[in-house]
């Protein structure tokens, strides 16, 4: 099993491995003073950084989970989808509007991906 801790005083893992599949949670953005566009790509680093350490990678995505402070920009979030998926592998996605997510977060992402 791969684990990977975050500094939640050991609270919880970024990603864990269990059957070769790869559980991701609370991917948030490491700059908070960008905007929607900036923080989505931030996030979407991130992600492909984990699966690539966990030997994997964005092709590999099965689910993702985007949690959004402002539903509103769902429009930018999904330019930096379209840049970081492409359209022969578009994992099954769900965005859903939170009231807070953090000072200055304005999304946190959860996925699901099998191992390469």
């Amino acid at each position: 099993m791969i684990e990977r801790s975050l500094p939640y005083e050991g609270l919880l893992h970024e990603i864990v491995e269990h059957n070769g599949v790869l559980y991701l949670g609370g991917v948030v953005p490491e700059n908070t003073g960008l905007d929607m566009a900036g923080q989505a790509d931030d996030v979407f680093r991130q992600l492909k950084t984990l699966l690539e350490g966990a030997g994997s990678d964005l092709s590999c995505v099965l689910q993702v989970t985007i949690y959004v402070t402002n539903l509103a920009d769902k429009a930018a979030l999904n330019q930096v989808w379209k840049r970081h998926f492409t359209a022969e592998h578009l994992p099954a996605r769900a965005a859903v509007g939170v009231a807070d997510l953090g000072p200055g977060v304005k999304l946190e992402l959860t996925a699901i991906a099998a191992r390469r």
